[in-house]
C-alpha cells in the first residue's frame, strides 16, 4: 500500500502535559503550508492550554476541533492523546464558520452559513470541482438531527460528514473548537474544495433480527423513550435481552443495539444510558410508534478490514478522516478486540476520533464508522489534437 502522507499532514502526542503535547504537534505540522488544522483533544487535557498554544499560529490559518471519547491515529485506538490533521494549501481551500446557541438555532442560520461558506470558495477554486463539508457538533446538544437537515438543504450535492464531540464516558460537557476558542452548545462547519477525489462513506457491522419492539411513549426532543411495548422502556428492553435491568450498561447497549428498518436499509438508534426511572435515553431522536428491531453484530474486525480494503482498492491508499462511534469502541474493548481493531486502523492510516454520534448527509446516526476518504488528484489528460483532411465546408 502506498502512503497517504502527500494528502494529509498528521501529528499526535500522548504527552500528559497539554502544553508539551501541543508543542510536539505544532512542531511537526509546518503550519505555514496548511489550509486547515483539525484537532481531536483527548480526555484529561487542559483546554485553556490548547487555546494558549494556538495563539502562536498564523492568523489566517483556521483551526477547528473537538473533545473526544477516544482518538484514532498512528497505532489505532488512542487514549488521552491530542491528534492533529493538517490539510495542505496546495490541495485544499477551506472556509470555516460556526453556530453558537445551538439549542435555540434557527434553520435559516444553518442554511445561510452553508451558502456563505460555499460562496467564499467558489471564485478562488473554480477549477477544483470536488467539494465536501465536515461538521463537528456539541455531542450533548441533542440538536444534530435538526442541524444536518438544515445544512444539507444548502449544501446541495456536496457530501456532509461529521461527528459529535465526546467527553470520555462521562457525558458531562463536550466542546468544539473554532477561532482558537473552545465552546459548548455550538457547531463548527468546514467546507473543503480540493482537486483530490473524495468518497464519503458510512458503514456498520450490524444485522437486524426478527425480534421487534414498539416505542409506545417517547419524547423525541429529549431523545427519551419512556415505554416499549406499553411497559417501562429499560426493564422491557432488559427482558427482551433476557437480562436483569440492573445489568444495563454502555457495554450492554453497545452489544445489543436496536435499529429502525426502512425497506432494505437500517439505521442504528443507539442507547446512551438508562435513567433512574427506567427511561432509556438515546443518542438520537426516537418517536412514538416507531418499530425497532434488535440487531446482532457480525465480526467487527473482519468487517472493518473488508470495508477499509474496499475504500483502498488497488491504487494509492486514501487519506481517511473517520468519525467512529464510541459504542463501536466499547464493543471492541468488551470483546477483547481492541488490539486487533487498532491494527486494522493503523494499517490503513486512519485518523479521527470516537464520537457521541455521526452525521452523514441528511442524517444523524449512531454506532457507525463514518468519514471521508481522499485520493490523490488524477493527472491531467494529455491534450490530443484531431487532424482531418479532405472535403470543404459547403
Amino acid at each position: 500500500m502506498h502512503s497517504n502522507a502527500a494528502i494529509f499532514k498528521h501529528a499526535q502526542s500522548g504527552a500528559k502535559d497539554t502544553a508539551q503535547a501541543m508543542s510536539d504537534i505544532l512542531a511537526a505540522l509546518t503550519p505555514a503550508d496548511l489550509a486547515l488544522v483539525i484537532l481531536f483533544v483527548g480526555d484529561g487535557h487542559d483546554l485553556r492550554s490548547v487555546e494558549g498554544a494556538l495563539m502562536g499560529l498564523p492568523s489566517r490559518l483556521p483551526v477547528i476541533g473537538c473533545t473526544t471519547a477516544g482518538e484514532i491515529g498512528s497505532g489505532g485506538y488512542l487514549d488521552g492523546h491530542i491528534v492533529a490533521i493538517g490539510l495542505p494549501r496546495d490541495l485544499f481551500r477551506v472556509a470555516v464558520g460556526h453556530i453558537e446557541g445551538l439549542r435555540s438555532f434557527r434553520p435559516e442560520q444553518a442554511r445561510d452559513l452553508a451558502f456563505e461558506l460555499r460562496a467564499e470558495l467558489t471564485f478562488s477554486t473554480a477549477d477544483w470541482s470536488n467539494e465536501v463539508a465536515f461538521l463537528l457538533t456539541d455531542g450533548l446538544s441533542m440538536m444534530e438531527d435538526h442541524l444536518v437537515w438544515a445544512l444539507s438543504q444548502a449544501l446541495s450535492q456536496s457530501p456532509l460528514v461529521g461527528g459529535s464531540a465526546g467527553d470520555g464516558l462521562r457525558f458531562g460537557q463536550t466542546h468544539v473548537l473554532h477561532q482558537g476558542r473552545f465552546m459548548t452548545d455550538a457547531a463548527v462547519l468546514a467546507v473543503l474544495r480540493t482537486p483530490c477525489t473524495v468518497t464519503a462513506f458510512r458503514f456498520d457491522h450490524l444485522e437486524p433480527t426478527e425480534l421487534r419492539m414498539v416505542v409506545t411513549d417517547a419524547d423525541p426532543e429529549q431523545r427519551l423513550v419512556r415505554q416499549i411495548n406499553g411497559m417501562p422502556a429499560g426493564p422491557e428492553y432488559a427482558r427482551l435481552l433476557g437480562k436483569d435491568p440492573q445489568q444495563l450498561s454502555p457495554f450492554i447497549f453497545a452489544a445489543n443495539p436496536v435499529v429502525s428498518k426502512i425497506g432494505k436499509d437500517h439505521h442504528v438508534l443507539a442507547i446512551q444510558r438508562v435513567e433512574p426511572d427506567g427511561t432509556l435515553r438515546f443518542f438520537s431522536a426516537v418517536e412514538s410508534g416507531l418499530v425497532l428491531r434488535l440487531a446482532t453484530s457480525v465480526d467487527l474486525v473482519a468487517h472493518l478490514d473488508s470495508q477499509l480494503a474496499g475504500l483502498a482498492g488497488d491504487g494509492p491508499l486514501p487519506a481517511i478522516l473517520a468519525c467512529d462511534c464510541i459504542l463501536r469502541r466499547l464493543e471492541a474493548e468488551n470483546t477483547q478486540n481492541r488490539a486487533r481493531i487498532s491494527t486494522v486502523l493503523d494499517r490503513y492510516q486512519v485518523a479521527g476520533f470516537n464520537t457521541y454520534g455521526e452525521q452523514f448527509n441528511l442524517m444523524h446516526v449512531n454506532q457507525t464508522f463514518t468519514g471521508l476518504a481522499f485520493y490523490p488528484p488524477q493527472p491531467e489528460p494529455d491534450t490530443v489534437f484531431a487532424v482531418t483532411s479532405g472535403g470543404n465546408d459547403a
